[in-house]
């Protein structure tokens, strides 16, 4: 049979190790290992013996579960809440206004911890609301609200409940797994622009709120030309039917042709306000745009249809400027700036 020889392994210049007559390599015993030394342990806990603690088996790391959508945005961890008001619980939570939870209420279709509610009437974290008979989860104002920015297009309605079916500008909204969003005023189908959304009832009532006296800027292009005198009269006042209305602005904004675009500003927001004036005067407004609402402005890259989402910082300076109690504990709130 054939001298097998076994070959020698492959050692590194100038490694050392002895090697054996056959030419196979002797490796060198290897130390005693000794035992891993025990972690440190604060003072708080008992002093485990080495032996011992080898002996445990070793325990299973938890599997890693993504955050939620609210555990991801500090502003959405709540703190423990105080009582509160209900209507006003309800109104903040984006149920709807504080006058519709009022009604709810008187109407008792407003239950709390299994008894029908009354006007007037605290609620604390713990207690069991339902309105309609579903339960709902109450945010409390230690809950810092969300605040949006959507830029409408045309061809969509400002209501979850249409008749006729129309697209709404509520499937392009972020979905949320409790509560709902309440938008600040509205536009009107055919009208695009800036549109204000939020978590919070109480908010949105002060956004709107006329004691405000919060600006809106529209940019509009008409048909024709605009008579001096016809701009005279949306500047002094004209009568509509539900009573006077007038711009605090107008300006020119260029454009060509039969069309012609202007920059107008009023202090209200009654339905179709804007066209209404124009159509006082003889004037066909043929485009509408809401570019400006109190400190909000439409940004000039945000796409039709999208949406923008306010920082926390800027929803906490928002919430101070209108009189709102302080949604996030130790930040000093300041007065609402004159407007």
């Amino acid at each position: 049979m054939p001298n097998k020889t076994r070959k020698t392994p492959f050692r590194a210049p100038g490694s050392t190790g002895a090697r054996s007559t056959t030419g196979s390599a002797v490796r060198p015993p290897r130390p005693a290992r000794t035992p891993r030394p025990v972690s440190s342990f604060t003072e708080d806990e008992p002093a485990i013996q080495a032996e011992n603690f080898a002996a445990e088996p070793k325990p299973r790391r938890a599997p890693r579960v993504a955050p939620s959508d609210d555990s991801k945005r500090g502003r959405h961890k709540e703190l423990p809440g105080k009582p509160e008001r209900l209507h006003k619980l309800l109104a903040q939570s984006g149920i709807g206004s504080r006058r519709e939870m009022e009604e709810l209420i008187t109407a008792g279709r407003v239950n709390v911890n299994g008894e029908v509610a009354h006007v007037g009437q605290s609620v604390a974290p713990g207690d069991r609301i339902k309105v309609n008979g579903k339960l709902v989860h109450l945010k409390f104002s230690n809950r810092l609200p969300r605040v949006i920015i959507y830029h409408k297009p045309e061809g969509e309605i400002v209501s979850r409940d249409d008749p006729d079916r129309r697209p709404t500008v509520f499937t392009s909204l972020p979905k949320m797994s409790g509560g709902r969003w309440v938008a600040v005023g509205r536009l009107d189908f055919n009208t695009s622009g800036l549109l204000l959304f939020t978590t919070s009832g109480d908010l949105a009532n002060r956004l709107m709120h006329p004691r405000y006296n919060l600006v809106r800027e529209y940019a509009v292009r008409i048909l024709g030309e605009l008579p001096d005198d016809a701009r005279q009269r949306l500047l002094a006042g004209i009568e509509l039917d539900d009573g006077p209305a007038q711009f605090a602005t107008f300006q020119e904004a260029g454009g060509e042709g039969a069309n012609h675009w202007y920059r107008v500003s009023l202090f209200e927001g009654r339905n179709r306000e804007v066209r209404r004036m124009f159509e006082a005067v003889g004037v066909v407004v043929s485009r509408l745009m809401r570019v400006r609402y109190g400190p909000f402005i439409l940004p000039p890259n945000l796409k039709r249809g999208h949406v923008l989402e306010l920082k926390e910082l800027e929803v906490q300076k928002l919430a101070a400027e209108f009189g709102m109690e302080d949604p996030a504990p130790g930040r000093p709130l300041r007065k609402p700036r004159q407007r």
